[in-house]
């Protein structure tokens, strides 16, 4: 991944200094296992476990002759052991040491993005607090519904956020196993008991069974959640894109001092951050489609996942990683204007009524389908004449007939919108076992 999207500590999990240390701890742990079984000589594990080093410079050079990293590897350890080496590698496949270390490195990932989903989630709640009575009409089609409050959208997030915080921790466990078996996963080169030790001292679960790979579904899945925390992440600033349209304007990105939007018009303020996101989430998303093509390998192991995995992993998780704390920040920062949201509510001359309008008058006697054919006449008048939809229902015949002023000024009253707010938020954020499965 460039630079531009990447964070220091997010990057650094996928460095090749990271990569080749998790192969050594991997091997070496190989050893010590083998030293157990009195397959490696205590003296010889004792020079390995001191000397076993790798030069990253030495491995690319190896490689560029030998065409094959693993070996590339192998070979600069062996460079620094000296003799004892022999006993590295003994009974292993590059897929036992591969395999093994990458679930190591994605675990690694998946805890940095569980604790940047924790971050978020904290802002998100913090701002469902902060403007739970923010009155704000609610939109669908883009077109005005009924009202809302500013504060349910955090609440929506929020929970949504749960779910992905919950898929991330279950990706990380799915994610989270090793294998040593052999070139077709039948252990005919080592004994089982060199897996578990391995895998118990990596803190790793291992894979019941396998062929020479851990099988790609779990690598998938784990893509797949990242694909969805991406969308997740558009879904917001997709939203905040619209909310700061000028026509809208009810909420926007900070605008630092000194920022500036366009090189052509000195007074644009756009949500370039927002924008941003929306871009890169499309990036995740595709690449969790290649990692759904990465499942059908050939028969016991072919190599064509290898080339898309060093790319898409360490991509998409470094821009899960940048995602997550550029939306944090944008909406720690946001800006919002309740004036402008009572002001856009009024609008549509009080046309949100038009469903209690209609309920109240079926409730009085009148057909559902005569109440919604005379509401309907009254609400599209008012559209037409931009006149408020109150004063056009107190003049209309057939509405009078079954409601007083009285019982039309009622039904105004925008109290009865926000009516279930404290449920709602009672019931996202009150059930505290239920949040936590």
């Amino acid at each position: 991944m460039i630079p531009r999207y990447s964070r220091p500590e997010m990057a650094k999990i996928w460095e090749p200094e990271n990569k080749f240390q998790k192969w050594l701890d991997v091997e070496i742990a190989a050893c010590e296992a083998w030293a157990e079984l009195g397959e490696i000589p205590k003296k010889s594990l004792a020079t390995i476990k001191k000397k076993a080093a790798f030069n990253i410079k030495r491995i690319d050079k190896i490689e560029a002759k030998v065409k094959h990293d693993v070996i590339a590897f192998l070979t600069s350890v062996a460079e620094n052991v000296g003799p004892d080496s022999r006993y590295i590698h003994k009974g292993l496949t590059s897929s036992d040491i591969g395999d093994t270390a990458l679930a190591l490195l994605m675990r690694e990932a998946a805890d940095i993005i569980i604790q940047d989903i924790k971050d978020l989630m904290k802002v998100l709640k913090a701002n469902a607090r902060k403007y739970k009575k923010t009155l704000q009409m609610g939109r669908s089609h883009g077109i005005h519904a009924e009202p809302t409050t500013f504060g349910l959208t955090f609440v929506l997030w929020y929970e949504e956020m749960r779910r992905n915080l919950v898929r991330m921790e279950a990706a990380r466990e799915t994610i989270n196993y090793g294998q040593l078996s052999g070139p077709v996963g039948t252990f005919t080169s080592l004994p089982m008991s060199i897996e578990k030790h391995v895998c118990k001292k990596l803190n790793l679960k291992v894979d019941p069974i396998v062929t020479q790979v851990i099988q790609r579904d779990r690598h998938a899945e784990y893509m797949n959640t990242l694909a969805l925390i991406a969308g997740a992440v558009e879904k917001m600033a997709v939203e905040m894109r619209h909310l700061q349209r000028t026509e809208v304007l009810e909420a926007e990105e900070p605008f630092a001092k000194g920022q500036k939007g366009s090189s052509a018009m000195p007074h644009k303020r756009n949500p370039i951050g927002s924008e941003n996101l929306s871009g890169l989430a499309r990036i995740v998303r595709s690449n969790s489609i290649a990692a759904m093509e990465n499942i059908p390998l050939w028969h016991e192991r072919d190599i064509s996942h290898s080339s898309v995995e060093r790319v898409i992993i360490p991509d998409s998780t470094i821009l899960i990683n940048y995602m997550l704390k550029r939306l944090t920040g944008i909406l720690a920062g946001i800006q919002v204007y309740p004036e402008r949201m009572k002001e856009n509510i009024g609008r549509s001359y009080g046309l949100f009524c038009s469903q209690r309008v209609m309920l109240r008058l079926t409730e009085s006697g009148l057909s559902r389908e005569d109440a919604y054919k005379v509401v309907q006449a009254r609400a599209m008048e008012a559209w037409k004449q931009k006149v408020p939809y109150k004063d056009l229902l107190k003049q209309d015949k057939v509405i009078t007939k079954y409601l007083s002023n009285k019982d039309i000024d009622e039904l105004f009253d925008m109290k009865y919108y926000t009516k279930n707010i404290d449920f709602i938020y009672k019931r996202v954020f009150g059930a505290k076992k239920r949040r936590k499965k």
